[in-house]
Order: C-alpha cells, then sequence, then structure tokens
C-alpha cells in the first residue's frame, strides 16, 4: 500500500479568488514543494490561471503534480447549472494537461480527481457544526443538488475521463451524518465517489475513523485536517461562520489536535487504502506567514506516524 501526501491552497487561506489577500500562486507552489509535497491542489476556480503552459511550467520546476481541481460553488440553485457545468470544462481540461502520477496498484481510480463541494448558503455557514439547528434542504431542492452533481460528475468522467469525489463540507448542505448518508444513496458509486475530510466529519459531529470505516467502498480520496479543541469549543458556542472559526486557528498542524490519526493509520492499512491523502489546514490568508512551518509539522508528523 502507497500513500502520496499532498497538500492544497487552503492551507495559505485560499478559498475564496476574490479574496484581495492572497498569496500569489507560484508562491503557494514554491512552498508547497519547499515544505516536501510532491502533489498538490489546482485550489478553487480562478485562482489558478486556466494556462496549462503557463501553470504546468511552474508546476514542473517544483517538481510537482496535480491531484484534484475544486468546485466550491451553490450546487442547488437552478440557475447555477450552466456555471458549474462550465466550471467542470474548464478544470477538467486543465487538469487533463498538468503533471500527473500513474495510479498506485490498489487505487480506486487514478488522479487527478474533480472535488465537489457545496457552498454560498450564509444560513448554513452559520449553522456550520450545529446539527440541530441547520435547516435541511427541502426534497425537492435536495434532489436539485443531487441533479447537479450527477450532471458535473457525468461529464467529468464522460468528455474528460475524471473521477468527480463529492466532499461533505462544514457550511454547505452536504455536512451532517443524515445528508451524508442521503448523498451515498442518491448517487451510485459508477457515478461519483466520495472525498472524506477528517476535520470538517469532526466538525461536523461524526468520528472520522468510524465514518471512514463506514463509507470504505466509496472512498476515493480523503482529506487530512487536525483541529484544536479548545478553539473549536469556543467557536461552537459564538456565532460564528466556518472561516470565520478557521481565521481564529480551530485547525491545526496534524498531530497538534483532537483527531485520532493513529487510529487513521491502522484503519487504512486495513482497508488497503492506496493513493493521495491532501494535508488542508484553513486559515485566514492574512494569518499566512507560518504556514510554510505548519505545512512542513504536519508532513513531518504523518512520515514520522507511518504515512
Amino acid at each position: 500500500m502507497t500513500l502520496h501526501i499532498c497538500t492544497a491552497p487552503c492551507c495559505w487561506g485560499v478559498d475564496d479568488p476574490k479574496n484581495p489577500h492572497l498569496p500569489p500562486w507560484q508562491q503557494v507552489l514554491d512552498e508547497a514543494a519547499q515544505a516536501g509535497y510532491r502533489g498538490i491542489e489546482l485550489g478553487p476556480y480562478g485562482y489558478l490561471p486556466l494556462d496549462a503552459a503557463q501553470v504546468g511550467t511552474v508546476l514542473q520546476a517544483n517538481g510537482l503534480h496535480v491531484v484534484a481541481g475544486t468546485i466550491f460553488d451553490n450546487l442547488v440553485a437552478p440557475a447555477n447549472l450552466a456555471s458549474l457545468l462550465q466550471q467542470t470544462h474548464d478544470i477538467c481540461a486543465l487538469l487533463k494537461q498538468l503533471p500527473q502520477r500513474a495510479a498506485e496498484s490498489g487505487q480506486r481510480y487514478a488522479t487527478p480527481y474533480l472535488v465537489v463541494i457545496d457552498w454560498g448558503h450564509e444560513a448554513r455557514d452559520y449553522a456550520a457544526g450545529h446539527s440541530a439547528q441547520a435547516k435541511r434542504l427541502a426534497p425537492h431542492d435536495w434532489q436539485t443538488m443531487i441533479s447537479h452533481i450527477r450532471a458535473i460528475a457525468e461529464l467529468s468522467w464522460r468528455e474528460y475521463g475524471v473521477r468527480t469525489v463529492v466532499h461533505p463540507h462544514a457550511g454547505g448542505h452536504i455536512e451532517f451524518a443524515d445528508e451524508l448518508a442521503q448523498l451515498a444513496q442518491d448517487i451510485p458509486a459508477d457515478i461519483a465517489g466520495l472525498c472524506l475530510d477528517t476535520g470538517h466529519l469532526y466538525y461536523a459531529g461524526m468520528d472520522p475513523v468510524a465514518t471512514l470505516r463506514h463509507y470504505a467502498d466509496r472512498l476515493d480520496y480523503i482529506h487530512f485536517k487536525d483541529i484544536d479543541l479548545a478553539v473549536f469549543e469556543q467557536v461552537l458556542g459564538e456565532r460564528i461562520r466556518f472561516f470565520e472559526a478557521c481565521a481564529k486557528g480551530v485547525m491545526c498542524p496534524i498531530g497538534q489536535g483532537c483527531i485520532d490519526y493513529p487510529a487513521l493509520r491502522a484503519l487504512l492499512d486495513a482497508l488497503g487504502y492506496a493513493g493521495c491523502i491532501t494535508v488542508e489546514q484553513e486559515r485566514d490568508p492574512r494569518n499566512a506567514t507560518r504556514v510554510l512551518h505548519d505545512i512542513s509539522a504536519s508532513r513531518q508528523w504523518l512520515a514520522e506516524a507511518g504515512f
């Protein structure tokens, strides 16, 4: 079983490409390589250029390959479907032209993946981590979202051979255990897989180890985060958006928080999981001076823990 530990631009606070405080994308790739990573995600649509030659040159100069691109957008609104499909075309076309690595033995689908995340709903953003307070989608709206995910996944695979993986995310309409279960029921494995994120699972009140075990047959890709328990307990007592909680430091380097990574290592061994795991640590980009330190610490800790 071979694991490749990768990273993503959200470690530099890159979540909204319109944020004026974001670092240059070239800096992100350079620092990822300095920290010893060889794989990286593209980040949100609109952050890296769509020019494959330009991006590919910088990736190659840093010895990096891409593991995924991301649609981080409103998956519910009917009026947004055209934009979602255009993003699918643009991201997948770029992914297929960039440096990649061969699939490992036992890896269910080769990288790169298209990670699909629902986002952009104020009420749910403020309810992040609070299942009892979070209003669920009406059945009609849920089915609209499901149809949008299916359209994205079918397009990405049919035209580009890129596997779509759906990512439950704090503050979106796919966050809590019941929503994850319904998603897995409504989206068959032959259409899309799952990208489960240890930090978002914990934030949503789920046990990461138990949840990864339960959805092992749908698990194509994994994100690793860790959570500072003291900050987590503080922000859950506040009316706060998810990324405001990240700006307060709710996410910390791997091994410094409350998630049981030795148990996750044992589980992945038992499952025979092979392929990529991406380290993330969301923050405010204005607090990015420690990124290189933190992502290096995460990678070193995981290496020492046998990942």
